[in-house]
């Protein structure tokens, strides 16, 4: 059963439809210039058929936490996700959220200029205005009251959401949120991991942001953990109106 997500609609984007699609345990919000929920729902049934077909021959994949060669012959998705991890030094899945979104979305922007798909709290955009995605990160302060403004000419983008005291995702950390800014939306998913990981106390928080400046292909970091916040990057950060 559809449990909803509330802090999907901190989402901002104007004109545009939102719509759910759902295939196994993919789960989809998408906003987009139409109803565009049949064409997601093949692209997401086309990613998961390459990822099943390959983890069905290649069992570690699913399970390793750490980075694995994949097969010359292995389907883009599958690369895509063993490159951002092996980067970062996580297990392959640790990108799958981030990869599904960003197919999802470019297969959608065949069909309308805008899209924004959102996968568990990994995020895809193309938009051509202003858009604010609200920050949820528990029981911190600043869950709620913070958002990341996104100028149009910074998408496509992925911003991606690790953490260790929200929801059931595998953290090895205690922040209550760490985000991450990429054009590879895969790669925001892996690091967020990655970075996520570190911070178990206040004084990790340093560690991570300067973690994130030595990976190419970021664009940005947020940490949060409790009241501590730490920014790093081409971030804008604003107050909830």
């Amino acid at each position: 059963m559809y449990q909803p997500r509330q802090y999907r609609h901190w989402i901002t984007g104007e004109g545009l439809v939102s719509f759910i699609a759902v295939v196994g345990e993919t789960d989809l919000w998408i906003r987009a210039r139409s109803d565009l929920s049949e064409e997601a729902r093949g692209a997401i049934v086309r990613c998961r058929a390459s990822l099943e077909r390959y983890i069905a021959g290649n069992p570690d994949f699913l399970t390793s936490l750490h980075p694995i060669p994949v097969a010359e012959d292995a389907a883009d998705i599958v690369k895509e996700m063993a490159q951002a991890a092996s980067r970062v030094g996580v297990g392959p899945m640790a990108a799958v959220a981030g990869a599904i979104a960003e197919r999802v979305g470019r297969e959608l922007l065949r069909s309308s200029p805008e899209v924004i798909v959102e996968n568990g709290g990994d995020i895809f955009m193309k938009v051509e205005g202003r858009c604010r995605v609200g920050i949820y990160a528990g029981d911190s302060p600043f869950s709620g009251r913070l958002c990341l403004e996104v100028a149009p000419e910074d998408t496509p983008l992925g911003i991606c959401t690790s953490s260790g005291t929200v929801g059931h995702s595998l953290s090895f950390g205690r922040a209550d949120a760490v985000i991450v800014l990429s054009p590879c939306t895969a790669l925001a998913d892996a690091a967020a991991t990655a970075i996520g990981n570190m911070v178990k106390e206040d004084a990790d928080i340093a560690r991570g942001l300067e973690c994130a400046q030595g990976i190419e292909g970021l664009r940005g970091l947020v940490i949060i953990r409790g009241p501590e916040l730490g920014v790093w990057g081409a971030v804008k950060l604003s107050a909830v109106e």
